[in-house]
């Protein structure tokens, strides 16, 4: 049980990757709240962490393109658990972007808003109380957009690179106090609903950006499970590729 006693939240846990942190924290031993927007799929799912691992998770509803909702998330969380000391910030905005020329205003400013401030406004919600617990661990999950340039995603590739920013300005200003703040870059993972339908054309292509194989949701999970526990107390400020070495170096393409 690596993380018995800590409370965490874990933002967009309703869907995909967020759903395997949650059910991973909740499985050692950590109280969890899962958050998004869907009541309906959260509580399914906090009901079902709770089930099948024998631990807490619950669901607090949280629409963070509304910055009040993220202090509104963090003392919901406390006033139920008396404490906060692990935030995973997993929510993610991704639709709607393009060329610089060709981004409209109200996607920037959403691609900005999910990806980088509302991160921001929940690291400042919570770290208070990571102060007063003496402890805590911040995980922003990134994107290899940050750093590798890819095409037709200004917005979003600015919005991850100021994350990865603001994780090293964090751990730097907030160490005395206890708090870790780290970041994680996956690789391609096959999404329940993005890859509803996926093509083996598709898949072939995105498998051959790897030097490995796929990411799966458990292997972002178990960095977060490092990372949250005290096995890495002493690392802050980084980031972690978990990428099959596609951050690297492109993998050979298919056909």
């Amino acid at each position: 049980m690596r993380l018995a006693g800590e409370v965490a939240i874990v933002t967009g846990s309703t869907s995909g990757l967020g759903k395997e942190i949650a059910r991973m924290f909740a499985a050692e031993g950590a109280s969890v709240v899962v958050t998004g927007r869907s009541i309906e799929r959260g509580e399914s799912w906090a009901a079902e962490v709770s089930e099948r691992t024998g631990g807490d998770a619950t669901f607090v509803r949280a629409d963070l393109t509304d910055l009040d909702q993220c202090s509104t998330l963090v003392e919901t969380t406390v006033a139920r658990y008396g404490t906060l000391t692990v935030l995973v910030n997993n929510a993610v905005a991704n639709a709607g972007d393009g060329k610089l020329l060709d981004v409209t205003s109200d996607d920037w400013a959403t691609k900005l808003l999910v990806n980088l401030t509302s991160p921001a406004w929940l690291m400042r919600a919570a770290i208070p109380h990571m102060t007063a617990a003496g402890h805590g661990s911040i995980i922003n999950v990134s994107s290899r957009a940050a750093e590798r340039g890819t095409p037709g995603l200004a917005g979003y590739t600015a919005s991850k690179g100021g994350l990865n920013a603001l994780t090293r300005s964090v751990a730097i200003d907030y160490a005395a106090q206890g708090i870790r703040c780290n970041s994680i870059t996956p690789g391609y993972i096959v999404h329940e609903s993005r890859d509803a339908d996926i093509s083996p054309e598709k898949l072939a292509r995105v498998q051959g950006q790897h030097l490995t194989r796929l990411v799966r949701a458990s292997d972002v999970a178990h960095c977060c499970l490092w990372l949250a526990s005290t096995e890495a107390e002493v690392v802050t400020g980084l980031d972690f590729p978990i990428s099959g070495g596609s951050t690297t170096a492109r993998g050979l393409t298919f056909g």
